[in-house]
């Protein structure tokens, strides 16, 4: 639950944090980043960044579709959306997603 009250779900994930998610990389402008899986274990304004194994990954958000894992369920998010610094981002409101 976040410290607001809400819990995270899939209509809500781009207001919360998002550290600590597992993640997959769908597609990227970025060929190289495509298949990528790991936790995210930070995030800045313009790029998530992953670990998986002891190994950290920095993925840009802009082009990348990222698969996040959350409740057992599979979310496709445009990293688009997820673009600004993350504590802007969580303050912003969506009018449909």
């Amino acid at each position: 639950m976040h410290k607001d009250g809400m819990m995270r779900n899939e209509k809500n994930i781009f207001r919360h944090e998002l550290i600590g998610l597992r993640v997959e990389i769908r597609k990227a402008k970025n060929k190289s980043y495509n298949k990528i899986k790991g936790t995210i274990i930070d995030e800045t304004k313009n790029s998530i960044i992953l670990e998986k194994d002891g190994e950290r990954r920095n993925i840009l958000k802009k082009g990348t579709i990222f698969l996040i894992h959350l409740n057992g369920k599979r979310i496709e998010m445009a990293g688009d959306m997820l673009l600004g610094r993350p504590e802007d981002r969580i303050k912003n409101k969506l009018k449909k997603w």
